[in-house]
């Protein structure tokens, strides 16, 4: 996917001048050796290799397992954009808790008719097991990736509510630190946040939403994972670690005097918080998939007579749908009252006869995209594709129209990246993790930046290319 529209740059002004958060930036590079800087580049990427910080390509014939590239030049954002960036994802990542509670509740929102029942009716990411349970402490999306791509000065697009269970987080904590080892005289200079408490954060917030017991004053919290062969688990084993807590797979739990209980070495012990990284359809072969080996029989029961809690929520992934996305605006303010801070991208739903005839007159300038799907798969970028591959898609798209959303190939900012020939603009994506518990909503003072190494490339996916760079929020 190339673009060829101008595109907002965030660290140039005129292509020689650099904006405020990236001037002392500018500067230093100046007076750097481009030879000095290439060589740390290639010692990152010894590092990473070195601590085994990889991702799994599924459906390759190659090397199941991939180094995902990391360009050493930061992505810098100024303390009052964040700021203003703080206030819009709160007041989403807010509305979407109050949704989700309000489907699988008294549906007021389908009542108003202002998203449409169908819409969640026939969604298979809808639990009717749901249906009345109520979560402790009232979360439902304890951790959310909001997905933001950026057009201008003021101007960020929301691109998906990331609510199931948001990935990507390790990488945003190993950059940083290695950035920290390698330029320790910048964030002194930068006065650039610190992202490293993230895992002391997660622990807390987690803590926050166990189950009442004024017996237990430190719940015992869990992260399950579905084992060594997921993409993530690198991932999943470096936030048990830096939490302190158990990393626990199905084989680990079992249901014991009404409560969800682990092995330990003296013995099972009652778990209050699970951090589950394993699909709903997964979690409990009693209530959903019965061939699952990666869950826990019963867990569901537990979890429906509050004793445990479980995050994010079964049903979240609602949340995800990108059909449901298009309703965002209306979303967050039929449950804030105030119109939505962040814009959503213009969306057309091809499940709605107009919209679909719009899509396939303007197949080639659209990026078509299927309402469960992730990764970059399963996607068309039209000013990209060929006759055949458009003609293709347009096939799929008159058989199950319903299955895909289009929206504008937007102008995406660009952020340097270091090459052979110096710096280069590459466009970028942008992924804070937020925070839910009970009593607060906080974010890390970051996120991950994802970028697209090939020149005008789009798509910032890693399994589709992309690398990542770190991310710094300033104090300002």
């Amino acid at each position: 996917m190339t673009d060829a529209k101008p595109c907002f740059d965030e660290m140039l002004v005129g292509g020689d001048r650099a904006r405020q958060p990236y001037e002392a930036y500018f500067r230093w590079f100046q007076q750097e050796n481009i030879k000095d800087l290439r060589r740390k580049s290639t010692q990152a990427e010894e590092f990473f290799r070195r601590i085994g910080i990889t991702f799994n390509v599924y459906g390759q014939d190659e090397a199941d397992e991939r180094l995902i590239p990391f360009d050493i030049v930061p992505r810098i954002i100024g303390g009052r954009e964040w700021a203003a960036l703080e206030r819009g994802i709160e007041q989403r990542v807010r509305a979407l808790n109050a949704f989700l509670h309000d489907i699988y509740h008294r549906q007021e929102i389908l009542r108003a008719g202002r998203v449409p029942r169908e819409i969640i009716a026939r969604n298979a990411a809808y639990l009717p097991e749901m249906i009345g349970v109520n979560p402790p402490g009232g979360v439902y999306t304890h951790i959310v990736g909001t997905d933001l791509v950026r057009t201008g000065e003021n101007e960020f697009y929301v691109l998906e509510d990331n609510a199931r269970t948001p990935s990507g987080v390790s990488y945003m904590l190993e950059n940083r630190e290695t950035m920290l080892q390698m330029f320790p005289e910048l964030f002194a200079k930068l006065k650039v946040r610190p992202v490293g408490n993230y895992p002391q954060m997660l622990r807390r917030s987690l803590a926050a939403c166990a189950p009442p017991d004024p017996g237990n004053p430190k719940p015992c919290i869990a992260v399950l994972t579905p084992g060594i062969h997921n993409s993530a688990y690198f991932e999943h084993s470096f936030l048990a670690d830096q939490m302190g807590v158990e990393l626990v797979e199905s084989t680990d739990l079992r249901i014991e005097d009404g409560r969800v209980a682990m092995r330990t070495t003296e013995g099972f012990k009652p778990v209050d918080v699970i951090y589950r990284r394993i699909d709903d359809d997964y979690l409990d072969p009693l209530t959903f998939n019965p061939e699952s080996l990666l869950g826990v029989p019963g867990i569901m029961d537990v979890y429906r007579a509050g004793r445990i809690t479980i995050a994010n929520a079964p049903g979240t992934g609602i949340s995800d749908d990108k059909a449901l996305y298009s309703y965002m605006p209306e979303i967050v303010e039929f449950y804030t009252g105030e119109r939505a801070i962040l814009k959503n991208v213009p969306t057309w739903r091809c499940s709605e006869p107009d919209a679909l005839a719009h899509v396939l007159e303007n197949l080639k300038d659209l990026v078509v995209k299927e309402v469960h799907g992730s990764g970059g798969y399963g996607m068309l970028v039209g000013p990209a594709a060929s006759r055949k591959e458009l003609a293709s898609f347009a096939a799929k798209l008159r058989a199950r129209p319903g299955n895909y959303i289009a929206q504008p190939t937007l102008a995406l900012s660009t952020v340097p990246v270091l090459t052979k020939a110096g710096l280069a603009p590459r466009h970028v994506d942008l992924r804070p993790y937020v925070l839910v518990s009970p009593d607060r909503v906080e974010m890390a003072p970051g996120g991950l930046t994802r970028v697209a190494l090939r020149k005008g490339s789009l798509v910032v996916n890693s399994s589709q290319g992309g690398g990542t760079k770190d991310t710094w929020v300033l104090g300002d």
